[in-house]
């Protein structure tokens, strides 16, 4: 299976950067592909495959888009019936906006992991664990990770996290680029 970050923002932030590369640690640098980069950014992604087309561009076939509002949901029947699944590289806003219904492909079918919004990071993990067997109900979750940032300071992303382990799947750099920056 293929894994694909559509980058729907219009600037290459950081957080996305590290993000991408929780993405490549996860699936492995040759399942991954991120597409709609700017050429000048090709250089700062250079953990997996990267193109300036968009996926529709691609013209793949057997393509799945993850998309909350999909009325099917990811089953591990699936990873027979697609080569490609397809996430939108969006920073969720809360309450969702549901952006992902711009991701516009050709040919593909939806389908949803929940209604509810996980990280990019998340999503992909939680589709991985699916297509690798798992139905989605089997799978553990926690809400609203907290990142303690000075004494007295949190910042609490809104989003469903898997669980590994009884923790949150969350990449140790971003927790530390947020302490830093206290925010995005």
């Amino acid at each position: 299976m293929k894994y694909i970050i559509e980058h729907m923002d219009k600037k290459l932030w950081p957080w996305s950067i590290i993000e991408y590369r929780h993405i490549s640690s996860t699936v492995g640098k040759d399942n991954l592909i991120i597409t709609n980069v700017k050429v000048k950014d090709h250089k700062k992604i250079d953990f997996c495959e990267v193109h300036s087309e968009t996926t529709d561009e691609l013209e793949l076939d057997k393509v799945c888009v993850l998309d909350p509002a999909a009325e099917k949901t990811l089953d591990p029947s699936d990873s027979a019936n697609f080569d490609y699944l397809v996430f939108g590289g969006i920073l969720g806003n809360d309450p969702p906006e549901a952006r992902t219904k711009d991701l516009q492909i050709r040919c593909a079918e939806r389908r949803n992991l929940g209604v509810e919004q996980f990280s990019t990071d998340n999503a992909v993990a939680v589709a991985k664990e699916i297509i690798s067997g798992k139905k989605l109900s089997e799978l553990k979750f926690t809400h609203n990770l907290t990142i303690d940032l000075d004494e007295g300071e949190e910042m609490i992303l809104p989003f469903k996290y898997l669980l590994v382990d009884g923790k949150p799947f969350v990449s140790a750099e971003l927790v530390e680029f947020i302490k830093k920056k206290k925010g995005f």
